[in-house]
This record gives structure tokens, sequence and C-alpha cells, in this order.
């Protein structure tokens, strides 16, 4: 497989692909490994979803969109064993945000595959522990995935319990960025003292934060 550059040239092989006539007996081979694992129950649900990852995309079966396809197949696998939140939480964008240490997790996770396979007489005895590094990375993911849902869920669960008004507030100020009272006030046509409570009371809570002083003073998104 091959890195292609934003001008569409080649910047070299990241690593070696199955060709085309063993590509279907690897990847019957990895499927078979893989619904092995999971009725043996011997290893975690998560390494053996790592392990069939990392060996899909050594195999590289089709000629493109391998990527793609592997993180639809990785959320299939963790729903098939039981983990069900992942739908709400895209590990798509863990990956897109963390794109350059995936490209060296994989390069170097299957570097070490390579090398598994070349002592190894059928590939149907893979071990997880040849790919140490693509795990690490693959576990981390996750819990990038998890935190963030669990982010997400704060927030819709705070927003549920907010007035009407301080949704209305903060909202605009997501939109426009730092807001001063008077165009708060503009902005809701509410009250301009009741305004400036609901300011007061989302910079305490946390949700805003206050930068200036006097008539400079501006309120922002929290960050």
């Amino acid at each position: 497989m091959e890195a292609l550059g934003p001008d569409g040239k080649s910047k070299g092989v990241m690593f070696h692909t199955a060709t085309p006539f063993d590509t279907p007996v690897l990847m019957t081979e990895l499927i078979e490994w893989t619904n092995t694992q999971i009725k043996r129950k011997e290893l975690h649900p998560l390494l053996i979803v790592a392990v069939f990852v990392v060996v899909f995309l050594h195999i590289h079966p089709f000629q493109d969109g391998n990527g793609r396809l592997s993180r639809g197949l990785t959320t299939l696998l963790l729903l098939q064993l039981g983990y069900s939140y992942v739908p709400y939480s895209s590990f798509e964008r863990v990956i897109e945000e963390n794109k350059d240490s995936y490209y060296l997790a994989l390069r170097r996770g299957q570097a070490e595959l390579e090398k598994i396979n070349a002592k190894t007489p059928t590939r149907s005895k893979l071990k997880p522990g040849g790919v140490i590094i693509w795990l690490e990375f693959f576990l981390k993911s996750m819990q990038k995935q998890k935190v963030a849902l669990e982010a997400k869920m704060k927030d819709e669960l705070a927003a549920t319990k907010m007035s009407p008004l301080s949704l209305q507030i903060i909202e605009f100020i997501k939109s426009r960025g730092p807001t001063s009272i008077g165009e708060a006030v503009a902005a809701t046509g509410a009250n301009r003292n009741t305004v400036k409570v609901h300011l007061r009371n989302l910079v305490g809570d946390g949700y805003l934060e206050k930068e200036g002083v006097g008539r400079g003073i501006r309120y922002r998104i929290w960050s």
C-alpha cells in the first residue's frame, strides 16, 4: 500500500499487502480466527477486534476503501460483542483527529505482523502480542471515543436542565463568539437585568467565562 501526498504523488510504500491470489485464503483464515476467539472467550473482546482490524488492513482485500470499511467493521464487531454505545460517538472522528499516530501505529503493527507471519507456518496462529504498538493505539482510541461520548452526554443532560433563555444565550455566543451584554439583549429580546443574571449564572456554572473590564466585558464559551 502506498501513501499519497496532497499532490497525489506517491510518498513511498507504507506496508506490503496480500496478493490477489492469497487474499481469499487469508480473509477466510482471519474470519475463522476471529469467530474462534469470540467463542473461546480467552482474549478480551477489544483485543480480538484490534487484531482483526490490523490483519484486515494488512490483507487489504479491496483496491480502495479498506480504511473506511475497517472502521465500519470495527463498529459492527463492537456492537456484536456488547459495546452498544459505539454508534453514538464517532470512532471515525477519533481516527481523523489522530491520523498521523494512526498510520504510524498501523505501519509498525503490520511490520511486526509480517515478522510473526514469516516465523509462523499458518497465519491462523496469529497472536496479539506481536502488534503491541497497534493495540495500544486502538485501546487509547476506544478510550477517547468513550470520553467524547461522556462529554456529549454531560452537555446534553446539562442542556435539559437549563432555562430556554440561558440556552438561547449560549447558542448565540457559540455562533457569534465573544458577546457583550447589550448584544445578548438585542439577540434575545429579554430584559437587560434578566440577561445579566443569566450571564452571571452561566459564568458561575462554568459554561461561560468573562473577559475584559467595565463596558468592555464580553462573554465567551468556556474553553
